[in-house]
């Protein structure tokens, strides 16, 4: 030891306002609180858990792409096309009103915040006594209530009682005296200084513009103390979380219309530059027969970097503690969504920010399209999630058209907001011949009308010369480089024509925006085109996880699926796109088709009857009905496929060559199966105007061939009298 001593260091003052405490171990020892930040600085956030360590795979064994951001920065696509939302459920499903509830009856006996659900509002930690200070932080902390009934706030409003505890403190039931009606009062700030509130007051103002009516009414802002209050309208109801409380799951549609319909305040909210932060079932009150957000207490404008950032654990996304958005807005109604309709192990630990795999829950694997929904607008980057609240209320009202059309065995069609309706009847000639898949059965996109190039392309996309169309296309994308849909549509018109250079006008797309799904919709036409039909099937596999709640899409899916003998993944996709829209009739041929390939005639049969009347294919399945009753590639028909194979012949208005050689192929497979011995001649039973007995077959074979010979010309002539004169009856003159 030199004999030296350190400088004595001087205590540092604290410096929030009015107190003389100094402080230790950075914290005051008299107000207990943390050092008051530099300016300009931010409080870092909590450490982030790895959102997915595993692939996430649903029920048909497919995994989202999770590498785009690899590829560049999004660059948001959306079309012009707005989501309506008038009523619970869009008329969907009847979901019975809650009677109404006296307000008094919800106040506390006692307002009293239990041990187990005391914590730390700074840094999470349990805490035992009901007032002090965090013993890991320091925080200042309180449970108790500062109101009491009869407390009169502001000169107007009256306390009734303690209602709830929320992120922000008690609040209360009030009766405004000069307005004669009920109030929610909710707490902003108890800081013990005056002037504190009075600012933390001034700046909730901006709340006063919210007017929607899926949101609580914002009545007043209001000191009392060293408190301020946000004065709010009393929404009488039940909130979900006591409904999933009461009726544990609740049933999946319920479920989807209460979080449809709430998606309107969402996307108002981010309209005027808000964001919700902290939702979860609490905050949605069930009135009547709609639904309300009723809690305001964390909303905060989306530019504001210093803003406080309020969320709870399970339902936040893995980087809200960096500051909330629109896309974290999204997670936490995803997730309240599945809380609503699973029971979800681990929700808060190793479930924090993901979901189980489909074969781990049996709702995410029985309903695909909701399970890819979830999927979709929890992801751990915010990028690869839904981006807007009507973009994800359009997917979700998509998800439930389908599942009540299951349900209810009720088709539930609508109009697409992105694609044409089904196509088969345009490309299809009027000729009876058998429908296969190709890749210009599949729908087509609508023009983004908000294109810079949208007059140019529309234009160019309606010359029915290829060649021109093509040409027409290029000078599009040469005048507007900023469109996206010029390039899109030029490599749309390339496939048509077969031409390899289409993937580079998809690559430049796809290099500006890695998230456009429009790209892969075109690079699934591509490979369909040029034969690659798995490649084609993961490509349609993709936009099926973009556009959850699409048809277009699963139809795509399943036309892919069918070219590459996946018959399971198309049987799937094919009914499902069915029972949902019947207008798509393409889906009921091409189930048909893969039903007809697994020898299964009488589900062939009964897919084929989904086509409806009013369809211009109605013939035409008729047509595939004889056809498929008389099918012997996966074994004989008996006698009844052929009176029903007869039925359908006889009632089609088919005339000339269609009905001669429908005909044709009826008699000659019913005397394949009396000349085998298949079936047993009888003479009760008549195919097509003829007994089921050997000769009269023939004879009914004869006349049909000869039929055709009298239509035919050259060498088919020939070869159809010949085949004529060889299976007529046989005589003895």
């Amino acid at each position: 030891m030199n004999g030296e001593r350190s400088p004595r260091r001087e205590p540092v003052r604290c410096t929030r306002n009015h107190c003389a405490g100094t402080l230790e171990d950075g914290y005051c020892n008299v107000c207990g609180l943390a050092a008051i930040a530099a300016s300009g600085t931010r409080p870092q956030p909590s450490a982030r858990v790895t959102a997915r360590s595993i692939p996430v795979t649903t029920g048909t064994g497919s995994s989202p792409l999770t590498n785009r951001a690899s590829k560049g920065s999004r660059r948001t696509h959306s079309t012009s096309a707005r989501s309506t939302r008038r009523q619970l459920g869009a008329g969907l499903i009847s979901i019975p009103e809650l009677p109404s509830t006296d307000p008094e009856k919800a106040i506390l006996i006692e307002a009293k915040v239990p041990e187990n659900k005391r914590f730390c509002g700074n840094c999470n930690n349990a805490l035992k006594r009901e007032k002090g200070f965090c013993s890991q932080c320091g925080q200042k902390y309180s449970f108790i209530a500062t109101l009491q009934p009869g407390d009169v706030v502001a000169g107007q409003y009256e306390v009734k009682g303690a209602i709830a505890y929320g992120g922000l403190g008690w609040i209360y039931l009030g009766f405004d005296k000069t307005l004669s009606r009920y109030v929610v009062l909710k707490g902003l700030l108890n800081s013990e200084d005056a002037a504190s509130a009075a600012v933390a007051v001034a700046e909730r103002q901006f709340l006063a513009v919210v007017k929607h009516p899926n949101i609580v009414g914002i009545y007043n802002f209001v000191n009392h103390g060293t408190e301020g209050f946000i004065i709010m309208e009393y929404v009488g109801g039940q909130t979900l979380k006591d409904l999933r409380k009461q009726r544990g799951v609740l049933p999946v549609t319920e479920a989807i219309a209460y979080i449809h319909r709430i998606l309107s305040a969402f996307a108002y909210l981010h309209q005027l530059g808000l964001v919700y932060c902290d939702f979860k079932p609490d905050n949605v009150m069930l009135e009547g027969d709609d639904v309300k957000l009723i809690d305001l207490g964390g909303v905060r404008r989306i530019d504001d970097p210093n803003g406080d950032i309020y969320g709870t654990v399970g339902y936040s996304a893995p980087e809200a503690g960096e500051g909330p958005t629109i896309a974290s807005d999204l997670f936490t109604v995803a997730r309240t969504l599945a809380v609503l309709i699973t029971n979800i192990k681990g929700f808060s630990k190793e479930h924090l920010f993901t979901l189980p795999n489909a074969d781990e829950d049996p709702i995410f694997a029985q309903h695909e399209s909701l399970y890819r929904f979830l999927i979709k607008a929890t992801a751990e980057n915010p990028d690869d999630r839904l981006q807007t609240a009507d973009e994800m209320a359009d997917q979700l009202l998509g998800v439930l058209r389908e599942m009540v059309a299951l349900e209810t065995n009720v088709p539930r069609p609508t109009s697409s907001n992105l694609f044409s309706g089904d196509r088969l009847a345009l490309t299809n000639s009027s000729n009876s011949a058998p429908i296969n898949p190709n890749h210009d059965q599949l729908p087509t996109l609508l023009l983004n009308s908000t294109d810079p190039g949208f007059n140019a392309v529309m234009n160019a996309s309606a010359i029915a010369d290829s060649a021109q169309r093509t040409e027409n296309l290029l000078q599009a994308v040469k005048q507007f480089p900023n469109s996206t849909e010029a390039p899109l549509r030029l490599a749309d018109s390339l496939i048509g024509v077969k031409s390899a250079q289409a993937e580079t006008y998809l690559a430049e797309v796809e290099a500006k925006d890695p998230w456009d799904w429009r790209v892969l919709w075109y690079r699934g036409r591509s490979l369909m085109a040029q034969g690659k039909f798995k490649e084609a099937q993961a490509a349609f596999d993709q936009v099926y996880f973009d556009l959850p709640g699409e048809l277009a899409p699963k139809l795509a899916l399943a036309l892919s699926a069918e070219q590459a003998k996946n018959y399971p993944l198309a049987i799937k996709m094919y009914d499902l796109v069915s029972r949902t829209d019947p207008s798509y009739v393409s889906a009921a041929f091409g189930l048909a088709r893969c039903l007809n390939a697994r020898g299964d005639r009488q589900a062939a049969v009964a897919a084929l009857e989904r086509v409806p009347p009013s369809s211009s294919l109605f013939t035409r399945s008729r047509v595939e009905v004889a056809r498929t009753l008389i099918n012997r590639d996966r074994g004989a028909p008996g006698t009844s496929e052929l009176r029903a194979a007869s039925v359908a012949i006889e009632a089609l208005t088919l005339d000339g060559v269609e009905r001669h050689r429908l005909t044709q192929q009826v008699l000659e497979t019913a005397l394949h199966l009396v000349t085998t011995k298949a079936v047993s001649p009888t003479s009760t039973i008549a195919i097509l105007g003829q007994p089921l007995e050997e000769p009269k077959i023939r004879k009914g074979l004869e006349k049909a061939l000869r039929d055709l010979a009298h239509l035919a010309i050259g060498d088919e002539k020939i070869r159809l009298v010949d085949e004529a004169n060889r299976v007529r009856p046989r005589s003895i003159f």
